[in-house]
C-alpha cells in the first residue's frame, strides 16, 4: 500500500515563502495498491484534493474519497478536483452519517450563495454516501471508522488496512475534550486507541504544541506532545505530525520535528507530513 501526502495544513491554505518545504495546502491523503496502482482512495477533501489530478497523469479518478468531518479545510477541493470532472471519473463520496441526505448535508459546505454550484453539479458519476461506525470494505481496503472528539459537527477516524498493512488517520482530534489524560497532554480515549493500535503509520493532528494548552483548547486539536505518547502507548511504528497550523513556517516544524523525535527516542520513528511525502507499505 502507497501512502502520499497532498495536503498537510489545517484551517486554512498557507501560501507564501515560509511555507514551501512543507506546503500550505489542506488535509488530503491519497492511497494506492501499491507503487504502480493509482490512488484510488482519498482520506480528506482540502485544496491538497487538487495534487491526486497530477498523481493521475491526466486519467481520471476512478475510487472514493473517505471525509472526516466536514470542515473547510477538509471540503474545499471537492469542486476544484479536476480528475473527478473527466470523461469516465467515477467518484464515491463517503461523509460522517447526519442522519438526512448526505448530498444535502455536503450542500452546507458549497452552495449559491457562497458558492456557484452544489454537489450534484459536479457531474453524474458522482455520489454521496452517509459512513456510521464500524468496519466497511471502500475499493478493497478495510475501512474501521470511529467517532473522535472534535467540535463542530460529527467527527470520524479511520483506519485503512491493506494486506496486511494498516495506516491510522486521525484529524482533527480534540483529546483534552475527554480530559487532561496522565500527563495533561490529553485522555487517550478507547476509540483512537482501537485506531492506533499497532499501526504501520499513524497520521495525526499536531497543529498546537503543548505549551499553546489551554489558551488553544477551543480550537479543538492536538499537539506533537500528544501524539507522541499517544503512539507509545499504542505501539505504533511510525508517527507522522498532521495538520499543521496554516501560520506554522518550515523551520518552526523543524524545531517541533526535532523536539519530537527527541521525545519519541529510537523506538518510534517520526515524520512531519509535507505535500509529496511518500511510505510504501510492505
Amino acid at each position: 500500500m502507497r501512502v502520499t501526502f497532498c495536503g498537510v495544513r489545517g484551517s486554512t491554505p498557507a501560501p507564501g515563502a515560509d511555507y514551501l518545504r512543507y506546503g500550505g495546502h489542506t488535509s488530503s491523503v491519497a492511497f494506492s495498491r501499491d507503487e504502480q496502482s493509482p490512488p484510488d482512495l482519498v482520506v480528506d477533501a482540502g485544496t491538497g484534493l487538487t495534487a491526486v489530478t497530477t498523481l493521475l497523469g491526466g486519467r481520471p479518478y476512478d475510487g472514493s474519497i473517505l471525509l472526516g468531518h466536514l470542515h473547510w479545510d477538509h471540503t474545499h477541493g471537492l469542486p476544484f478536483f479536476a480528475a473527478g470532472t473527466t470523461q469516465g471519473s467515477r467518484v464515491e463520496v463517503y461523509l460522517p452519517e447526519q442522519g438526512s441526505s448526505a448530498e444535502q448535508v455536503l450542500e452546507g459546505c458549497f452552495s449559491p450563495p457562497h458558492f456557484p454550484v452544489v454537489p450534484s453539479q459536479l457531474g453524474g458519476s458522482w455520489s454521496f454516501h452517509g459512513l456510521d461506525e464500524g468496519r466497511h470494505q471502500v475499493e478493497g481496503y478495510d475501512v474501521l471508522a470511529r467517532d473522535i472528539p472534535h467540535p463542530g459537527g460529527r467527527c470520524l477516524g479511520y483506519r485503512v488496512s491493506l494486506g496486511g498493512a494498516n495506516v491510522a488517520y486521525v484529524s482533527d482530534h480534540n483529546p483534552t475534550a475527554w480530559g487532561p489524560g496522565p500527563d495533561g497532554l490529553g485522555a487517550r480515549h478507547d476509540n483512537v486507541l482501537e485506531l492506533a493500535h499497532g499501526a504501520d503509520v499513524m497520521i495525526h493532528d499536531a497543529q498546537h504544541r503543548a505549551a499553546q494548552f489551554p489558551d488553544v483548547a477551543f480550537l479543538g486539536h492536538a499537539s506533537p506532545e500528544y501524539c507522541v505518547e499517544l503512539a507509545r502507548e499504542a505501539r505504533v511504528r511510525t508517527l507522522v505530525l498532521f495538520h499543521h497550523a496554516p501560520d506554522r513556517s518550515d523551520d518552526e516544524i523543524d524545531e517541533i520535528l526535532a523536539d519530537a523525535r527527541r521525545l519519541a527516542g529510537a523506538d518510534l520513528t517520526v515524520h512531519a507530513a509535507y505535500e509529496g511525502l511518500v511510505l510504501d507499505l510492505p
